[in-house]
């Protein structure tokens, strides 16, 4: 899989490399050797007797172009965006959070020792959130606590958003809504479309079950719909819900998720108008999907279902890490071509095609230095473990996965949600100047593997 990809685009980028500049030379040097009278003269010639043809030909050169603005790929501007802040007193330190734990089910004390064990190496700080539901003894867990958590974090962000750009919400026409785990009926994006009384040819999706990862693809459905929809702005909110994902039961491999995940959401401005380029922060530049369904270890490596006893829980594989290493590594394969340098590109080639042809090779495969590619990192804070992996697998400096885990210290596993918090993080701390670029790399269940591409088009100020 590797050398299919790296061989297809090595050989796009190498005849772009040689075969223009070539065809620009031989233009050149036949237009040198022919004199002004020739020209003169040829020039008449045409008028005289090809005044057919050279209509034609002008005709078809304005069709061609009129065809060319039609078609052409649309920018897509990230004007602005807003994480959700959730108020102090939902906050849960470590001993408040066992507490919690200990009431919402009958744990033993193995499984009690086991969560502490999880928090210790997690990542987590004493900060993080959880919804009003599960700060009560007993849980008050319900339908209603998921609606109201879920409006909660997803309206905080909207207003922070449109009172920070100044947005009329009738001028949204695109609308896409992500959470995995609550799906209720009316939908997430109705219940904001309700509330905000956003237009009734509004084009509205709601995604669900895709992970952690699927902020990413909310985006690329978003930059997708406005190559289609001219002049209009897009709103992709990216949330998950809390209350009801909380697993009760005793199944070690299901309570990782209890102690990773907290309360967190962004809502993000996204447009194609031209106007909005002066204000706008962020170009989308490419997004590329890794899926590795087609796998069975990595289909059900994060997997929802019911333990023993009937308790519904998602449960998480002790090879999370090394599959969402796999998975990473035909992601890049196929985005490494469109961002580094050629030498890295052909450095990386060589040593595939080296151990595809010599597999008694003890040639290690070269990591590409995606430092040189991109100036910013927001890995998905699914984890310290997580984290650890990519530092070491990207061979990444402390300073670029610092965003990432600052995040995971103080909001914790926000979803699919994180990688927003990552960049905020960033933008607080003046280090986003124009034409920098950022990578967002997200993973989530399916196995995905998804990455985001963006160049800064101005420098960011810290925002108060």
């Amino acid at each position: 899989m590797n050398l299919k990809f790296g061989s297809k685009y090595l050989i796009t980028q190498l005849l772009t490399l040689f075969l223009v500049p070539y065809v620009a030379v031989m233009l050149i040097e036949t237009i040198s050797r022919v004199e002004s009278k020739n020209v003169y003269q040829l020039w008449l010639q045409c008028f005289q007797y090809h005044l057919v043809s050279m209509i034609t030909c002008f005709v078809l050169i304005v069709l061609c172009l009129i065809l060319y603005v039609m078609t052409r790929h649309k920018p897509v501007y990230l004007v602005d965006y807003a994480c959700y802040q959730p108020p102090a007193d939902l906050q849960a330190p470590t001993e408040y959070y066992l507490e919690r734990a200990k009431a919402l089910g009958n744990l033993d004390q193995s499984s009690f020792e086991f969560q502490r064990k999880i928090l210790e190496r997690s990542g987590l700080g004493e900060e993080t959130h959880l919804p009003k539901a599960l700060h009560c003894i007993p849980s008050k867990a319900s339908m209603v606590t998921a609606r109201e958590e879920t409006e909660q974090v997803m309206f905080g962000a909207l207003d922070n958003l449109f009172n920070s750009t100044n947005v009329n919400p009738q001028d949204i026409g695109i609308l896409v809504v992500n959470c995995s785990l609550f799906d209720p009926t009316p939908s997430l994006s109705a219940m904001i479309v309700h509330k905000y009384k956003l237009r009734s040819n509004i084009k509205s999706f709601n995604l669900g079950g895709m992970g952690c990862s699927s902020g990413v693809i909310a985006v690329d459905l978003a930059k997708n719909l406005l190559q289609v929809h001219r002049n209009t702005c897009a709103i992709v909110m990216s949330t998950e819900n809390v209350t009801l994902s909380t697993y009760s039961g005793d199944n070690k491999s299901m309570m990782i998720t209890n102690c990773l995940f907290r309360v967190g959401g962004a809502a993000i401005l996204l447009s194609n108008k031209y106007a909005d380029r002066q204000r706008a922060k962020y170009k989308l530049v490419h997004v590329v999907r890794t899926h590795r369904g087609l796998d069975e270890n990595s289909f059900k490596c994060i997997y929802q279902e019911q333990d023993e006893t009937g308790i519904v829980g998602v449960s998480l594989s002790k090879n999370l890490t090394s599959i969402a290493g796999e998975a990473l590594k035909i992601n890049i394969t196929t985005l490494g071509p469109l961002v580094l340098p050629i030498k890295e590109q052909l450095h990386f080639f060589i040593t595939i095609v080296v151990k595809k042809l010599f597999r008694k090779s003890k040639m290690k495969t070269y990591i590409p230095d995606f430092e040189l590619a991109f100036d910013h990192f927001c890995i998905h804070a699914g984890g310290r473990g997580v984290i650890d992996e990519l530092e070491k697998s990207l061979q990444l400096s402390s300073v670029h996965v610092e965003a990432s885990r600052m995040t995971l210290q103080r909001f914790g596993n926000t979803s699919s949600s994180s990688i927003w918090y990552e960049l905020a993080y960033i933008e607080s701390k003046g280090r986003m100047h124009k034409n920098d670029r950022v990578w967002q790399i997200a993973f989530g269940s399916g196995f995905k593997c998804n990455s985001a591409v963006w160049v800064a088009l101005k420098n960011v100020k810290p925002a108060s």
